[in-house]
């Protein structure tokens, strides 16, 4: 019995830390304009998962050291952890930002330098930030993205990530972020077909200005795309940040978004 009882947790054990949990959050202006408060917070919220992508970095003074700050914060609960700031998007006609990943050093190793995406940068005015991370000596390769807003039409840009497989056939594509667009969009249609799913369907993610009947949710625009012959999900979800707060309007001090996050193990 006690030998089967060891076993049990052993591979317990063993199940957890070969599964990865991955966040991803468009935390709104990360830079200067967020008190020790929101960023003690943020660093809080995030601090169970292992990797975390971050949108709507500041471009300008601020972002980079706001992101230094916040993973202080994150050293200082128990595990160490590394960090990678993107260059600013090259957008001329938008607005530009950062992007960035953060991860616990003893869950993931970043292999080689992240880069923002060279061959589209045109096409995409926030052209997103890859990088690849090893776990059990297999890797895959997140893709943080920040598309322009709904009124602008992203699927303009998204229409573009069909082709992002083929121009990296040796690289597991995990691409996640701000889609500015619900899954169900015909633009996702191609990369469905060659057998990417999202990991939320049916799901808001950005917050309302009020509450109404109790639905603070307002719009599907978050997600994560991963190949399912690649991957296989144990979990998935949102971390509703806005029940923390006493009002919506605190809430989206911190962002007008919430975390969505993903656990999975690699084939």
């Amino acid at each position: 019995m006690k030998n089967t009882l060891s076993l049990v947790l052993l591979l317990i054990t063993f199940f957890s830390f070969s599964q990865t949990k991955v966040a991803s959050w468009n935390i709104e202006n990360l830079g200067k304009s967020k008190s020790d408060f929101h960023l003690n917070y943020i660093a809080k919220t995030i601090s169970n998962y292992d990797i975390i992508a971050i949108q709507e970095v500041v471009a300008g003074n601020g972002g980079a050291q706001t992101v230094a700050k916040l993973v202080t914060l994150l050293n200082q609960k128990g595990n160490k952890w590394d960090y990678s700031i993107s260059n600013p998007t090259s957008s001329s006609s938008y607005k530009t930002e950062r992007y960035a990943f953060i991860w616990k050093t003893h869950k993931a190793k970043l292999k080689n330098k992240p880069w923002l995406e060279k061959k589209y940068n045109l096409e995409i005015d926030r052209e997103p930030y890859f990088a690849t991370f090893e776990i059990n000596k297999k890797t895959f390769t997140l893709v943080n993205f920040h598309a322009i807003t709904q009124k602008k039409q992203p699927e303009t840009e998204i229409k573009y990530f069909k082709f992002l497989p083929n121009e990296y056939p040796d690289l597991n594509l995990v691409f996640l972020g701000d889609f500015n667009c619900p899954e169900k969009h015909t633009v996702f249609n191609p990369l469905k077909k060659m057998g990417y799913s999202p990991v939320l369907k049916n799901q808001k993610t950005t917050l309302k200005h009020k509450c109404k009947n109790n639905i603070c949710l307002a719009s599907e625009f978050d997600n994560i795309f991963y190949n399912t012959s690649a991957l296989k999900v144990s979990n998935s979800g949102i971390i509703k940040t806005y029940e923390d707060f006493d009002s919506l309007q605190n809430a989206r001090k911190v962002s007008d978004h919430i975390p969505i996050w993903f656990e999975f193990s690699l084939n």
